[in-house]
């Protein structure tokens, strides 16, 4: 799991009665969309406010509250409902958070927010620690305080029952027929890295927004396997029956507590927490009852703070910065606008075409035409583009670019006829009266006369709606197809540049936008053969 970009944090926080004795037993899958009932929970105002001079130590002992972030969407085993109890919160997180803040004397509170973003909302203030399977990386450590680990992970290859995979070794072979492995990973974890860099050209590497994502795939067919961190793999196996755990535990890591960086007496009283609950059994106790002890844990105990200290901080000192960073990594930018571009110039001469054709059917159509193509307005618009997207990827089972062309010309489409509607209508009607009494055929007349027109008219609106589908590709992220704003999430988690990469795309969206403004105006002027219109002072035009 990686670092948050840039952007506004935007916490919601949820206070959910905790049940420090509820099973581990029966979890539950918590995924998009999340159910409505999470909604109605009463919202927590949280944020902590802070007299000058006080430390968040300080504060909390005073308060008697402990703010963490962390993200229920992401499941199990970390922080997840009760499924027999959806008012009350469990997971191995949660028990640890809540006995880290009794050694505070305070209670733990868990602030909802969205797992990438946890972080800024960390920096604006919002919470005191966040929590939520974070990894101990380089570019994290460089703006955040982070603990000392209270779990040491390793990554799991899971499969369809009677794959011929049985290792990661497997992968680094080629697949029969000539073609790469597919593996999908959770975008943005060290999951996703580790695949990224241990394999020969073998795999073909799919970042998915949730772990049970790419599980779905593996069933469907769509992936050959899923790495996924252990604690996620043993809690969603018995959900899918039909996948298995292959081949030993690759990889290890930290999962540690971030905090701001200048709240060193809360870090350090946060790691001498860890080291009592090491100590006393309580950690061991937590994580087998969540079926996650491995002997990996009881290096738990052996950790050399300090050595861990003065390695984070050669980790820190290793990561490149600045411009440096972007150049470095200015082709990963470029094949993503590259991707971008690729998937809006498809989709949109698609959505034209089929807008068009509903306009036209609505308003010259039988009734027998008129209902069905209204319906279908109605229902592409009254919908979201992501939902559409997910239908076609993990419904329909289409390949991700297929999926990700279609989704964003069937949804523009229905905003392209409404605009070729207007266009149509606003031509007099006399126009199409006069092409008949001259004898045309009605779709000649509509061919040759009216549709003409009618183009002419709708092309602002029109070049605005491909604007919009430019910045709108990026929801095509959700099923795993890396454009430019994904690729900016990537890159900014994995490095921490987020400010110079946020400029570098938002460059790269406006280099790639202005150029149809400027197409749109050109083909104005040419369709009305040159003449320049200006408003007058009244506003009509001269």
């Amino acid at each position: 799991m990686e670092e948050p970009p840039s952007g506004p944090p935007s916490p919601s926080p949820l206070r959910i009665e905790r049940d420090l004795s509820a099973s581990a037993a029966s979890p539950r899958p918590t995924r998009r969309p999340r159910p409505a009932w999470l909604a109605l929970l009463i919202p927590l105002v949280l944020t902590p406010g802070s007299v000058k001079g006080q430390t968040t130590l300080e504060r909390i002992e005073q308060s008697g509250r402990l703010t963490y972030g962390s993200d229920m969407e992401g499941g199990g085993p970390f922080a997840y409902i009760d499924p027999n109890d959806p008012n009350r919160l469990i997971g191995f997180e949660v028990e640890l958070m809540d006995a880290l803040a009794d050694r505070l004397g305070a209670e733990a509170e868990l602030a909802q927010g969205q797992w990438d973003q946890l972080l800024n909302v960390l920096s604006a203030g919002n919470v005191d620690a966040v929590v939520n399977g974070y990894e101990l990386t380089p570019a994290r450590v460089r703006t955040y305080r982070a603990t000392r680990p209270y779990y040491l992970f390793q990554l799991q290859l899971m499969v369809r029952k009677g794959s011929s995979i049985r290792s990661w070794s497997d992968l680094k072979q080629e697949k029969p027929g000539g073609r790469r492995w597919r593996v999908g990973v959770l975008g943005g974890s060290s999951a996703e890295t580790f695949a990224e860099e241990q394999h020969d050209g073998t795999v073909e590497v799919r970042a998915y927004t949730g772990a049970t994502d790419a599980m779905i795939q593996v069933l469907s067919g769509q992936l050959d396997a899923t790495l996924q961190d252990l604690p996620a793999a043993r809690f969603y196996q018995p959900q899918f029956p039909e996948l298995e755990n292959v081949g030993p535990p690759e990889g290890l890591g930290y999962y540690v507590i971030y905090l701001r960086k200048n709240d060193e007496p809360l870090a350090e009283a946060i790691n001498q927490g860890i080291a009592d609950l090491i100590e006393d059994g309580t950690l061991e106790r937590i994580y087998r009852k969540y079926d996650i002890w491995t002997d990996a844990q009881t290096r738990l105990a052996k950790l050399d703070a300090e050595q861990l200290a003065s390695e984070t901080e050669a980790l820190s000192r290793e990561s490149e910065r600045g411009w440096a960073l972007v150049w470095k990594y200015r082709d990963h930018l470029l094949r993503a606008a590259g991707t971008t571009i690729f998937l809006s110039v498809v989709s949109m001469p698609m959505a034209i075409l089929v807008g068009l054709i509903v306009a036209l059917g609505r308003l010259y159509g039988p009734a027998m035409v008129r209902v069905p193509f209204t319906l279908y307005v109605e229902l592409i618009r009254g919908t979201p583009l992501m939902l559409q997207l997910f239908v076609l990827f993990y419904l329909a089972n289409l390949p991700p670019y297929v999926a990700g062309i279609l989704g964003l010309a069937i949804n523009y489409s229905a905003y392209e006829a409404e605009i070729y509607r207007a266009g149509l209508q606003a031509i007099p009607p006399g126009q199409m009266e006069a092409a008949l009494a001259l004898g045309m055929p009605r779709w000649l007349a509509l061919r040759r006369v009216v549709v003409p027109q009618a183009v002419r008219i709708v092309i602002p609106p029109v070049t605005n709606d491909f604007i919009a589908l430019f910045k709108d590709s990026s929801v095509c992220s959700v099923i795993t197809i890396v454009e430019l704003s994904k690729q900016y999430q990537i890159l900014a988690n994995s490095t921490g540049g987020v400010l110079e990469f946020a400029l570098v795309c938002a460059v790269l969206y406006l280099a790639m936008s202005l150029p149809l403004s400027w197409l749109s105006r050109w083909s104005e002027q040419r369709l009305r053969g040159g003449v320049k219109v200006r408003a007058t002072k009244r506003g009509a035009p001269e």
